[in-house]
């Protein structure tokens, strides 16, 4: 099946996305970690795929995040949330709100649940800001007061850059798997770094040594077999243990795609994980049109709790989507709304299943808990699975 066209002024966008790339190559002696330039095509500002262009959720994007299939997975996190700023009297500090529909379900349940509480988003991406402070409007400095009883002046902040100390929740959905990557070879000489390079038709592989300490270190300690291709994260371990630095008491919780070590790097996943999003279509190229496909890698989530455990917190719960939901009450929330109203039952029926099944996102998409201070909330009280990382 062809891929859809994009239109002429995306690929003129592209373009200069690419020349700004191969320029940053031909200044670093030809050859950039594929690390730089993931980071480049996904962030480079006003040609970067977060950083400018179409609508990347939804129908018309191209992929779908799970507060797009139900309201109700903004209302569970929301009660979620209560339980630990119950305990702590902090506020939610949401890492990259994509579209600010989430924040949106969140702040409007613990509205509904007059629930006191700050919300900030920390976004690195301009136009989303500007898409968010759209969706978000009514919770703006401007808009009425938070509370039905308009006692409360709480409003919804953006952040440029994190807090020195936080208490409450730390959150992000699908955050972790869009973090720059390095990919390496092992090699019968040894582990190499996989970077890019300049090629007669346009971006090429090529493969050097790694020169990172860290990055060197950890590619060793996996000891794959030859050949075997893969991605080691070091930005996601390193944001965990700034992160844990600064959170005094509360809880950090995220949701994404991926595995424990062992399944992870399995012999089997040979080839890794890294992929390319357009337009609804997974490619395995990721130099396809840059600044207009989505590149994503899935998470080590023991590289996750590692870097948590290293930093004083505790990994409370380690589970899938599927479990976390049912067990903070999703079902309770669908049986809200009756049955025999069909126009509006069945389309949330339909988005709860798409979350829970094995076939969607129940059982690939995990969730991690990592607590300071702080009891986990009852959405681990189900399938826990932290034997796994």
């Amino acid at each position: 099946m062809p891929l859809p066209p994009p239109s002429q002024e995306q690929l003129q966008a592209s373009d200069r996305l690419v020349r700004y790339i191969q320029s940053e190559i031909q200044k670093s002696g030809g050859w950039i970690s594929f690390a730089r330039y993931m980071e480049r095509a996904l962030y480079s500002p006003g040609l970067g795929y977060y950083s400018g262009g179409p609508a990347k959720f939804g129908g018309e994007g191209d992929f779908v995040t799970a507060p797009q299939i139900s309201p109700l997975f903004g209302r569970l996190l929301a009660r979620q949330f209560a339980e630990v700023l119950k305990q702590t009297g902090g506020g939610i500090l949401e890492l990259g709100a994509g579209t600010g529909l989430l924040a949106s379900q969140i702040l409007s349940e613990l509205r509904a649940l007059n629930v006191e509480a700050k919300y900030s988003i920390l976004e690195v991406s301009g136009a989303l800001r500007a898409r968010q402070q759209e969706t978000l409007r009514e919770f703006s400095p401007s808009s009425q007061p938070f509370s039905r009883e308009g006692s409360r002046s709480e409003f919804i902040l953006w952040l440029d850059s994190l807090p020195e100390k936080i208490s409450g929740v730390i959150f992000g959905n699908e955050v972790l798997d869009a973090l720059p990557v390095h990919l390496i070879h092992w090699t019968r000489n040894g582990p190499m770094e996989r970077g890019v390079g300049m090629g007669e038709t346009g971006f090429c592989w090529e493969d050097r040594s790694i020169a990172d300490p860290l990055l060197l270190e950890s590619a060793r300690a996996l000891n794959l077999p030859d050949g075997h291709i893969s991605e080691i994260n070091l930005a996601a371990p390193a944001l965990i243990k700034t992160l844990g630095e600064r959170l005094e008491s509360g809880l950090i919780l995220f949701i994404d795609y991926g595995f424990g070590r062992s399944e992870y790097y399995h012999p089997q996943r040979h080839m890794g994980t890294l992929m390319a999003h357009y337009r609804h279509h997974a490619l395995d190229d990721p130099f396809y049109l840059p600044g207009l496909c989505d590149l994503t890698a899935h998470v080590d989530f023991t590289a996750i709790a590692d870097a948590a455990l290293d930093s004083g917190m505790q990994v409370c719960g380690y589970t899938t989507q599927a479990n976390f939901l049912l067990a903070g009450g999703i079902t309770h929330l669908l049986s809200e709304t009756p049955p025999d109203s069909a126009a509006n039952y069945l389309p949330l029926s339909t988005g709860v299943q798409k979350l829970l099944s094995p076939a969607e996102m129940g059982e690939l998409f995990k969730v991690i808990g990592l607590t300071r201070a702080c009891a986990c909330p009852s959405g681990f009280a189900l399938g826990d699975q932290r034997h796994r990382l």
